[in-house]
C-alpha cells in the first residue's frame, strides 16, 4: 500500500526518501591554536614531493627499411582514422601534411594539401602553409602555382598577393611581380595594396611608373588622404608646379567632402613651405567661406597662427574676428533661441562691417521664432526686428529693405493674442522720416484696426496735432474713447484739446459726458479737471454746482477741504477782479466767508 504522501513522478517515493543527506558538520570544539602551525607553502611542497614520476613512452630507434615502412604504415592509418573522424578540422590536415614533409615524402605531402583543399579551399592558413612548404624546399615553380590558384580563387586576402609578390621580388623577378600588381590592381584593392605597387616601383627608381600608378590610385579612392599623398610624392620629388596642380584638382573634386578641411589645410602648407604667403591666406580664406563652421575647428586655429606669423593688424584681427565668429557658431547652434548671443554675434558682424554677413547673422537670428505664442518669449525677441530695421535705414541706408523688415515683423506677430505698441510707432515713423505721411497714417490705422494700445492712440494723436489735423485728432479721441471708455486720461486730454481751440461748450459737454461713465479709471483727476476748467473759465456757480454733485457721490475729507479752498478763493477772486464800491466788496466777501464756513 502506496503512502499517501508517495509521488507518482517520483517512482511512489516520498519527499524525504529522495533528500540528499549531508554529513553533519564536525562542531570544533577546541579553538585553540595548534602549537604547531603549518603555511600554505608546506603543504603545497609536501604535495610535490610525494607526486608520481610522469611515465614517458620509450624513445624508438628504428633501425631497418621494414621497421620504417612499419612505422610509417601505422603513423598514416592514424591521421587517415582521425581525418575520417575530423575531417572538417584543419589543424589534423596540416600536421598530416607536415608530417609527410618531414619524411620527404613530397609527392604525398602534396596529395595531402590538395585534399585538405577539396574540403576548405577558402581557408587561406592552407593556401599559405602550402605555398610556404613548396618555398621552403625550393620547389619555386610549384609554389608560383600555388600561389597563382590562390589570388585566382581567393583575390580579396590581401596577404596572399603580398606573400606572392614577396617571393618574385625576391628572386629577382621584378617584371613578374609587376605583372602580379597589376592583376591585383584590376581588383581596386583598399588603399594599402595601391601604396604598395607605388612603394614597390620607387624602389626601382621609376618614378614616371609610380606617377602613373598614383593617378590610378586617386580615380579609384577618390578620397582626400590620397590626393595629399600624391601631392606630397610630387614635392618629395622637387614638382611644385606638379604638386601644386594635384592640388587644385583635389580641391575642384573634393571641396564639398566631409573632410575636405584636411585637404585645405594642407594645401594652405603646401604654399607656406613654397613661401607663397598671399596663396595660402586666399586658400585659408576660400576654404572658411565654403566649410561648415562646425566642421572648420582645426583650419581656424592654423588660420590664426598663419596670420600671427606672416600677416599684418588687419589680417591678424581678421583671424581673430574668425576665430569668435567659431565660437559665436558653436553656441547659437547649441541653442538658437538663445537671442543673447544672436545679438553678441550681430555685433561683431557689424563691428567687421561687412553687409552680407550682417544681413545674414540677421536672417538667421530672425529665422528661430519663438515657439509658444506668449508675449514674454518674444519680448527678446522682436527687439532682433527693431535691431535689423534700425541697421538697414542707419547703417546700410536702404529704404526698401528697411520696409520690407518692417512689413514682414508685423506679419509675423500673433495680433489677436498679443502685440508690441513700440514695433507699429516705429514703422509709422519711419514713413514719416521718409515724407510718406500715407504710409504712416496706414500703418497706425492698422495698427488701431488690429490691436489698439493707449501708446498708440497718445502717438497718432500727437503727430496728426503736429500737422494740425483737428478733425482727424477728433475723429481718433472718439475712437479712443470708444475702445477704454473707462481713461479718463483720454476724456481729460480730448477736453484739454476742444478748450485749446477755445471751444468751451464742446469741452464742457465733453467733461459731462466723462462724469456720466459708469467706469472710470481715475475719476478724481476727470472731476479735479472739470473743476479747475471751470474756475479757469470763472464760472463760480458752474463749480459749485459740481462740487455740490461731487459730494452726492463722494463724502471724501480731500473734497470738503478743496471745496472751502474753493470758496475762499472765489472771495480773493472777486475782491481782486471787481471794481464795485468798497461796501459791495465788503459784503460779498462776508457772503464768501460765510460759504466757505458752511462747506
Amino acid at each position: 500500500m502506496a503512502s499517501k504522501d508517495a509521488d507518482p513522478s517520483l517512482g511512489y517515493l516520498t519527499r524525504k526518501d529522495t533528500e540528499v543527506k549531508l554529513p553533519r558538520p564536525t562542531r570544533v570544539k577546541n579553538k585553540t591554536p595548534a602549537p604547531i602551525q603549518i603555511t600554505a607553502e608546506q603543504i603545497l611542497r609536501e604535495a610535490r614531493e610525494r607526486q608520481e614520476a610522469e611515465i614517458r613512452p620509450p624513445k624508438q630507434k628504428i633501425t631497418d627499411s621494414t621497421e620504417l615502412a612499419d612505422y610509417r604504415l601505422r603513423k598514416r592509418k592514424e591521421f587517415e582514422d582521425l581525418i575520417r573522424r575530423v575531417r572538417w578540422n584543419v589543424s589534423v590536415w596540416i600536421k598530416y601534411a607536415q608530417w609527410e614533409e618531414s619524411q620527404k615524402d613530397f609527392n604525398r605531402a602534396r596529395s595531402v594539401w590538395e585534399r585538405a583543399l577539396e574540403v576548405d579551399y577558402r581557408n587561406h592558413t592552407l593556401w599559405l602553409k602550402y605555398a610556404e612548404v613548396e618555398m621552403k624546399n625550393k620547389f619555386i615553380n610549384h609554389a608560383r602555382n600555388v600561389w597563382d590558384r590562390a589570388v585566382t580563387l581567393l583575390p580579396r586576402v590581401d596577404q596572399l598577393w603580398y606573400k606572392y609578390i614577396h617571393m618574385e621580388e625576391m628572386l629577382g623577378n621584378v617584371a613578374g611581380a609587376r605583372q602580379i600588381f597589376e592583376r591585383w590592381m584590376s581588383w581596386m584593392p583598399d588603399q594599402q595594396g595601391w601604396l604598395s605597387y607605388i612603394k614597390f616601383e620607387l624602389r626601382y627608381n621609376e618614378v614616371e611608373r609610380a606617377r602613373a600608378i598614383y593617378e590610378r590610385f586617386v580615380q579609384c579612392h577618390p578620397k582626400v588622404g590620397a590626393w595629399i599623398k600624391y601631392a606630397k610624392f610630387e614635392m618629395k620629388n622637387g614638382e611644385i608646379v606638379r604638386a601644386r596642380n594635384v592640388y587644385e584638382r583635389a580641391v575642384e573634386k573634393l571641396a564639398d567632402e566631409e573632410d575636405a578641411e584636411q585637404l585645405f589645410v594642407a594645401f594652405a602648407e603646401f604654399e607656406e613651405r613654397c613661401k607663397e604667403t598671399e596663396r595660402a591666406r586666399c586658400i585659408y580664406k576660400f576654404a572658411l567661406d565654403h566649410i561648415p563652421k562646425g566642421r572648420a575647428e582645426d583650419l581656424y586655429r592654423k588660420f590664426v597662427a598663419f596670420e600671427k606669423q606672416y600677416g599684418d593688424k588687419e589680417g591678424i584681427e581678421d583671424a581673430i574676428v574668425g576665430k569668435r565668429r567659431f565660437q559665436y557658431e558653436g553656441e547659437v547652434r547649441k541653442n538658437p533661441m538663445n537671442y543673447d548671443t544672436w545679438f553678441d554675434y550681430i555685433r561683431l558682424e557689424e563691428s567687421v562691417g561687412s553687409k552680407e554677413r550682417i544681413r545674414e547673422a540677421y536672417e538667421r537670428a530672425i529665422a528661430n521664432v519663438p515657439p509658444a505664442e506668449e508675449k514674454r518669449y518674444w519680448q527678446r525677441y522682436i527687439y532682433l526686428w527693431i535691431n535689423y530695421a534700425l541697421y538697414e535705414e542707419l547703417d546700410a541706408g536702404d529704404t526698401e529693405r528697411t520696409r520690407d523688415v518692417y512689413r514682414e515683423c508685423l506679419k509675423l506677430i500673433p495680433h489677436e493674442k498679443f502685440s508690441f505698441a513700440k514695433i507699429w510707432l516705429l514703422a509709422a515713423q519711419f514713413e514719416i522720416r521718409q515724407l510718406n505721411l500715407k504710409g504712416a497714417r496706414q500703418i497706425l490705422g492698422n495698427a488701431i484696426g488690429k490691436a489698439p494700445k493707449d501708446k498708440i492712440f497718445k502717438k497718432y494723436i500727437e503727430i496728426e496735432l503736429q500737422l494740425g489735423n483737428i478733425d482727424r485728432c477728433r475723429k481718433l479721441y472718439e475712437k479712443y474713447l470708444e475702445w477704454a471708455p473707462e481713461n479718463c486720461y483720454a476724456w481729460s486730454k480730448y477736453a484739454e484739446l476742444e478748450r485749446s481751440l477755445s471751444e468751451t461748450e464742446r469741452a464742457r459737454s465733453i467733461f459731462e459726458l466723462a462724469i456720466t461713465q459708469p467706469a472710470l479709471d481715475m475719476p478724481e483727476l476727470l472731476w479735479k479737471a472739470y473743476i479747475d476748467f471751470e474756475i479757469s473759465e470763472g464760472e463760480y456757480e458752474q463749480t459749485r454746482g459740481l462740487y455740490e454733485r461731487l459730494l452726492d457721490r463722494t463724502k471724501h475729507l480731500k473734497v470738503w477741504i478743496s471745496y472751502a479752498k474753493f470758496e475762499a478763493s472765489a472771495m480773493e477772486e472777486n475782491n481782486g477782479g471787481s471794481d464795485s464800491p468798497q461796501d459791495g466788496v465788503q459784503e460779498e466777501k462776508k457772503e464768501c466767508i460765510q460759504r466757505a464756513r458752511r462747506v
